[in-house]
């Protein structure tokens, strides 16, 4: 599998034992990943994914403290969250989540969109992990808005950078779920602009 951009430069920030570490972790996901895969993830066993991936359960739990965590772990929120804060000051909040997206999420899908599909998969499939995936959501959602606020310079508990968080999620989740139901054909990015696009039109139906 090649490394991505995205990938090269998590890799650099970190020291060697910090890269050991990820590479274990990305190992013992892949493992997981393929076990799920194959025989059903209610059917998986802790287990047999450190069986599979050479390490002990003791070791499995020091990378994942749940199964599901197996899945829905990545690395990636701190690095979209920091581009977001970085874009230039004269775009809109919505122009500068277009170009965060089109950098970091067409980097990842460049070289890692089977295992995002395949993880997207899961995350719809399985009840357990849908509600662990709403958890996750919602603490995005408040990152979000946090970096909303401090780029606006105004309040977290602003209620339209409240209800903006909340529209670019359901965006994202709606487009990742009509990607997943169209079995990963078509542009995923193009998804996203079209619900954006809708969005600062103020929703015209």
């Amino acid at each position: 599998m090649s490394t991505s951009p995205l990938e090269r430069s998590l890799e650099q920030r970190l020291g060697l034992r910090e890269r050991k570490k990820l590479k274990t972790r990305r190992s013992i996901q892949e493992h997981a990943l393929r076990l799920f895969l194959q025989q059903g993830y209610d059917a998986t066993t802790v287990e047999q994914i450190a069986e599979a991936a050479e390490v002990s359960p003791s070791t499995f739990f020091r990378y994942f403290p749940t199964k599901e965590d197996t899945v829905l772990t990545d690395e990636y929120d701190p690095f979209i969250l920091e581009a977001f804060r970085t874009q230039p000051p004269e775009l809109s909040p919505t122009e500068a989540l277009r170009n965060v997206l089109h950098d970091l999420i067409g980097d990842m899908l460049a070289s890692d969109r089977q295992r995002i599909l395949d993880r997207s998969r899961l995350m719809l499939a399985v009840p357990a992990l849908r509600a662990r995936q709403g958890e996750q959501t919602r603490e995005t959602q408040d990152r979000i808005v946090a970096a909303l606020a401090d780029r606006l310079d105004r309040p977290v508990g602003d209620f339209e950078l409240r209800a903006f968080g909340a529209a670019v999620i359901a965006v994202w989740e709606t487009a990742v779920l009509t990607w997943v139901e169209n079995d990963g054909e078509g542009d995923i990015l193009a998804l996203l602009d079209r619900g954006l696009d809708f969005l600062t039109a103020g929703c015209p139906l």
